[in-house]
């Protein structure tokens, strides 16, 4: 095995570990919140920021390190994220109040940040244009081998250890991926050696962001939400407008003059905010209004990531051969078809055919994941390829925080201080039935965008 092939294929398995940490945390956690709950006598409000938190902290710090890393060293961030959201791991399955651990979990978040930001970089730096999409395709593979894993794994470890086990879990292969990475990955990647980093601007985005996200995720029950939101809005604003003056930007606005760049971000945006509550609507579709156990609804629900997993290597390397935008267009268009189907959602939909759609939005997200991510990386330079990977990972967190504030805002209306119990069963399936309205809407317009792109070069032979 030559020096190259060693390289590529040890990074693969670095960036593969690094890719499927993450969402398995996120899916398992998520079985443990009620055991959390019990143990520290927490009610839903600091329960709820046990899963926030980190998705807010690593969206906000996302596109600051994903620059750093261009400056210092992929390797070097990517490492540090790998031991810090290890060690967060662990302070995580030591807390002993529900404040600790949200503070722990804030600590986890800074770590996925690192890592979130460079790994696809590093990714797309060792592999050869002619391979990145299969690369890339194996990377999501990862992913959605984590959330099909998380509910099934986290659950047993649960139920048998108690939640603390999932973060020693958790602990055991961050630790792992370190070591491989520390000793396997020669080399370091740079794209921006000496430049000055922009303070003002990080700290413009990092609480304009942080103001956006919660404010709008708390909109419907907090008074202040919409003051929040506001002063997050005119710090974006002036984030943006001080990025377009700025030497040297943590992103590079003319970036986005650059049509298959921007409108390829705006498509992934626009997928991650239709499709990321799918899983939490079906889940309490299928259990508090069919009355289906918990154990058989995380089976059922294993439909759509199980076809991700086992897709989206195909798909990445279908983005190599074909054109990304007719490939990602495709695929937006089936995920649009299958939120439409979950609109006449009722008591007595069949399980079966719940399964099929699941199937056909796992289809549908696989063909436009991978050739998508293929396409913001190819039309690039490779000086940005650590801007690019983190606003794309930025992208996809503010997408899943819009899509949970969607569903949560619905609930609130429909549902309100009832309580999630089948007595109110049909104002749950209302409110179910109009965030995949809205979903639907608001993937037919992820269309236009994926097509808006126009043709992408990413060094795909054409035959």
């Amino acid at each position: 095995m030559d020096q190259n092939t060693s390289l590529r294929k040890h990074t693969l398995i670095s960036a593969i570990m690094a890719s499927f940490l993450t969402p398995f945390m996120g899916s398992a956690v998520n079985l443990a919140i009620p055991n959390i709950g019990l143990e520290f006598n927490a009610g839903a409000t600091l329960l709820s920021w046990t899963v926030s938190s980190y998705l807010l902290i690593t969206a906000a710090l996302l596109l600051p390190f994903g620059r750093l890393a261009d400056m210092v060293g992929r390797k070097k961030v990517f490492v540090t994220g790998l031991a810090i959201f290890t060690l967060g791991s662990l302070l995580c399955a030591l807390a002993w109040s529900i404040e600790t651990l949200i503070l722990f979990r804030l600590l986890q978040g800074v770590g996925g940040s690192m890592i979130f930001g460079t790994s696809m970089a590093i990714l797309t730096s060792v592999f050869p244009p002619q391979e990145r999409g299969k690369a890339l395709g194996y990377n999501l593979a990862a992913v959605y081998t984590g959330l099909s894993l998380g509910p099934v794994l986290g659950g047993v470890l649960n139920h048998q250890m108690g939640w603390r086990s999932i973060y020693y879990f958790i602990v055991l292969l961050g630790a792992a991926a370190f070591v491989i990475t520390s000793t396997k990955l020669k080399g370091e990647w740079l794209g921006a050696e000496g430049e000055r980093f922009d303070t003002v601007g990080t700290v413009l985005y990092i609480v304009g962001l942080v103001a956006v996200l919660y404010g709008f995720s708390t909109i419907a029950t907090s008074i202040w939400a919409r003051y929040i939101l506001v002063l997050g809005m005119i710090l974006m604003v002036l984030f943006v407008r001080h990025e377009i003056k700025e030497r040297n930007p943590i992103l590079n606005m003319k970036l986005f003059k650059n049509i298959g760049f921007a409108f390829s971000n705006l498509a992934a945006l626009i997928n991650y905010s239709a499709t990321f509550a799918v899983g939490f609507l079906l889940s309490l579709h299928l259990q508090v209004v069919m009355g289906i156990n918990s154990q058989s609804a995380g089976l059922i629900l294993l439909a759509q990531p199980v076809i991700m997993a086992v897709l989206s290597p195909f798909t990445g390397r279908l983005s190599d051969r074909v054109e990304p935008r007719v490939v990602a267009s495709w695929g937006m268009g089936l995920t649009t078809l299958g939120l439409f189907i979950l609109i006449f959602i009722s008591r007595s939909t069949p399980v079966w055919s719940i399964i099929l759609n699941l199937a056909l939005l796992g289809t549908g997200f696989a063909l436009f994941s991978s050739p998508n991510s293929n396409a913001i990386m190819g039309s690039v330079e490779k000086r940005f390829y650590g801007v690019a990977s983190s606003t794309l990972g930025t992208m996809r967190l503010v997408g899943q925080a819009v899509s949970m504030a969607v569903a949560t805002l619905f609930i609130d209306l429909y549902v309100g201080t009832a309580g999630l119990s089948p007595a109110y069963a049909d104002q749950i399936v209302a409110s179910v039935k109009v965030s995949f309205m809205v979903f639907a809407v608001t993937c037919l317009f992820g269309i236009y965008a994926s097509l808006a792109r126009g043709e992408i070069n990413t060094g795909a032979k054409r035959g």
